[in-house]
């Protein structure tokens, strides 16, 4: 169970890097010379990659809550 736990929290760690890298993608868009027209396209991959960030998140986020239960239901058999 220790290791799925593990698994789940790098996965945590590497959601954590993609947030920063599309959060920081979003701030530098339009912030070009010309920043009255900003790239829709470095937007818009900002915000897709934004989104996936969010998912990963999610999703290690049940990974650990199972592996909690699974080993709440563990222990209750070798009660």
């Amino acid at each position: 169970m220790d290791s799925i736990s593990s698994i789940a929290r790098q996965g945590l760690n590497q959601a954590e890097i993609q947030l920063e890298s599309a959060a920081s993608q979003l701030a530098g868009a339009g912030a070009s010379p010309n920043a009255s027209n900003p790239d829709i396209v470095d937007i818009s991959a900002g915000m897709v990659n934004l989104m996936s960030a969010q998912n990963n998140f999610a999703v290690n986020i049940n990974v650990m809550k199972t592996a909690d239960e699974m080993q709440k239901y563990a222990i209750d058999i070798l009660a």
